[in-house]
């Protein structure tokens, strides 16, 4: 079976593994992700690319920014603030001669879910990863869709407030990112307390009906935005990732809101399935090696 390497470059870690074509993990680390220049993160993929290129059929890396996965070109860098309208593969060939691909982080996330996780068995559904912002996927004919300028589904521009439509008061990114979370469950609490979305959970499971409200009227908000990508784009199926994605407290009550817009709609329109992403903190490497896969296939 074919062996690869697959790298997720994120804001602080730059994750990295061996991984079989089937998507078995066989080794899995982790390196700083180099902040200053450009040339320092190549060289940090080169070194990580020496440990393994005896072993390996090519090298697929997963990141953040706004990208065309076709050939490797990077428009932004996200975080990344040294990558600037410039082709990551082909900078990286000059250190790594082997088959390279990059994607997307969000749109590396669905493509774990297209082709081994919870989005198998569709051809048209969409992605929602619910971080410090939003990330987001469409999925056209069982592909992510990425769109003319490839940032379709770059969920966290969506604006929730037409009275504010300049400032990020009321982004979705805003609303429903972790600190949205957190400002829900404060104005609940009535408090400024500072609490990580693990604390929150805990205090939910363990019965705090504050909190719960809190939880709530933020999944009111997640399910009212997935209501809107589903009327644009008829979703099969929406796949909720994210570390508190893991919380089936918080997929039950984003279903509860979901079914709700729907009892009280008075039209006749299909009600995609919400589902928690099988993968969550792999997603980004396993669906960068999918996505390899796809392309040299």
């Amino acid at each position: 079976m074919k062996t690869y390497l697959a790298l997720d470059v994120g804001g602080s870690s730059i994750k990295y593994a061996l991984i079989q074509e089937d998507s078995t993990i066989l080794e899995k680390s982790s390196v700083p992700t180099p902040m200053d220049t450009m040339d320092h993160f190549v060289e940090t993929i080169g070194t990580i690319y020496d440990q393994y290129k005896d072993r390996i059929e090519g090298m697929a890396i997963s990141m953040p920014g706004i990208i065309n996965p076709e050939i490797g070109y990077a428009f932004t860098g996200g975080a990344l603030r040294y990558i600037d309208k410039m082709n990551i593969v082909d900078i990286l060939k000059e250190r790594c001669p082997i088959n390279i691909t990059i994607g997307n982080d969000a749109k590396c996330a669905a493509n774990a879910e297209i082709g081994y996780g919870n989005l198998q068995d569709i051809q048209d559904g969409a992605v929602v990863i619910l971080g410090t912002g939003i990330g987001g996927c469409l999925i056209k004919d069982h592909k992510v869709h990425t769109g003319r300028h490839f940032s379709a589904g770059e969920f966290s521009f969506v604006k929730t407030n037409c009275l504010d439509g300049i400032g990020w008061d009321y982004a979705w990114s805003t609303r429903n990112g972790i600190k949205g979370l957190l400002e829900r469950v404060q104005e609940s609490l009535g408090t400024n307390q500072e609490y990580t979305g693990i604390e929150i959970f805990d205090m939910a499971n363990e019965g705090n009906e504050k909190v719960i409200e809190g939880i709530s009227q933020f999944c009111k908000e997640v399910a009212t935005q997935i209501f809107n990508v589903h009327i644009i784009f008829d979703c099969e199926k929406v796949a909720i990732g994210g570390g508190i994605s893991a919380q089936p407290l918080l997929i039950e009550l984003i279903n509860k809101h979901f079914d709700n817009i729907f009892d009280h709609l008075g039209f006749d329109v299909y009600k995609p399935e919400i589902v928690p992403c099988h993968y969550r903190n792999d997603a980004n490497l396993i669906g960068a090696l999918y996505q390899h896969i796809q392309t040299f296939q």
